[in-house]
């Protein structure tokens, strides 16, 4: 097992927190024990993890004189909304769950973007562990404290900022997940190494094949180095006013194309390949990059097997559905480009004419 702290600014240091990576460590539940004010849990998962893993949880923590009650919610991003999320408030209000109750998130992505919304709403606020089993989500989305669900008009637009006491990532549970969500995890991965770790990029470019093949010495690695980037900005940057909005590459493309072709029918590591290659092409036109650099980044996203084109939405569709991304400020939509590979930085004077034209040349329906 390893540990990476994610160290928030001193005046938050009391909401620092441990990440534990490796396999087999969702039956060590004394992990999880420390972190909890009162020996009663709330494990929220879905129909596809709890028949999996909600045993082995209960288990553990049973042995460890915990008692635990599931909420077991629809699998799939489209559930990710405001129904789904007052399905978690009516299980903790039907048991009675007071502020030391814990919510555990079991399960993936929206699993854990949910059960944090309602952690950081129920009773204005619960402690709140992350034991993701997907590899987007131990990679990703289950670091930083992000939180929420999508709306009609946009992907992740309703939510809250509110930290985990604790990330366990069991790299082991990977071995039951389907090829498509792990090639949709690596897109996240590769992501670290485009914005801020050239040299973890080109581990990639070597170790793809065995990454693919789920060796668990080079995923637990993956997963480390994943993390360790991201806690670093993080520290920096809790609440995205600055640094963190690089973590966004590929993003505003990415949540228009989630969006424009209806939640759930492109995973969101699939959008964010496709939308990489889009701002790879967008910081080729605008001469940040060379094309060698962009196709570089191609043949990454290819030989993980993820698509490297976007879908027909649209020049005009796809404009409009980023204009309503989080980054958009003054009115004007700020995109994460890259100066090379291992370098992203924040562009807000992106000329509409090398927008459109991007566009126009590298969705579907050029």
């Amino acid at each position: 097992m390893q540990t990476i702290t994610v160290k928030l600014t001193p005046a938050a240091n009391e909401r620092s927190y441990p990440i534990h990576i490796g396999a087999g460590i969702l039956d060590q539940a004394e992990l999880i024990l420390p972190h909890l004010p009162q020996k009663r849990v709330a494990i929220v998962t879905n129909t596809t993890v709890a028949p999996l893993y909600l045993a082995r949880l209960q288990g553990g923590l049973e042995g460890q004189g915990v008692a635990s009650f599931p909420i077991i919610l629809p699998d799939g991003e489209e559930h990710k909304n405001w129904h789904t999320l007052n399905l978690i408030h009516d299980g903790l209000l039907s048991s009675r769950c007071e502020r030391n109750t814990t919510v555990i998130a079991l399960g993936g992505g929206v699993v854990g973007d949910l059960a944090g919304f309602a952690a950081a709403t129920y009773l204005r606020g619960v402690p709140f562990i992350q034991v993701p089993t997907t590899l987007l989500a131990q990679v990703d989305s289950s670091v930083g404290g992000k939180t929420g669900i999508n709306h009609p008009l946009g992907k992740n637009m309703v939510g809250a900022f509110y930290q985990p006491r604790l990330v366990l990532a069991d790299s082991a549970t990977l071995k039951t997940l389907p090829e498509r969500e792990l090639r949709a995890g690596i897109a996240e991965i590769i992501k670290y190494g485009l914005i801020r770790d050239h040299v973890f990029f080109e581990w990639l470019e070597v170790n793809m094949d065995k990454l693919l093949m789920r060796d668990y010495d080079v995923m637990n690695e993956a997963i480390r180095r994943s993390c360790q980037n991201k806690a670093e900005v993080v520290a920096d940057d809790e609440h995205e006013g600055g640094v963190r909005a690089l973590l966004n590459l590929g993003h505003t493309f990415a949540h228009a194309i989630e969006n424009g072709m209806g939640y759930g029918v492109w995973l969101h590591g699939e959008a964010v390949a496709a939308g990489t290659l889009l701002a790879a092409e967008l910081s080729h036109r605008m001469q940040m990059i060379g094309v060698d650099a962009v196709e570089r980044i191609r043949k990454i996203y290819v030989q993980a097997g993820l698509p490297v084109v976007a879908p027909s939405l649209g020049v005009d569709r796809y404009l409009d559905l980023m204009g309503l991304d989080k980054k958009v400020e003054g009115g004007r939509m700020r995109f994460i480009l890259l100066n090379r590979i291992g370098e992203a930085v924040i562009h807000a004077e992106v000329p509409g004419p090398a927008l459109r034209e991007t566009l126009l040349e590298c969705i579907n329906d050029a």
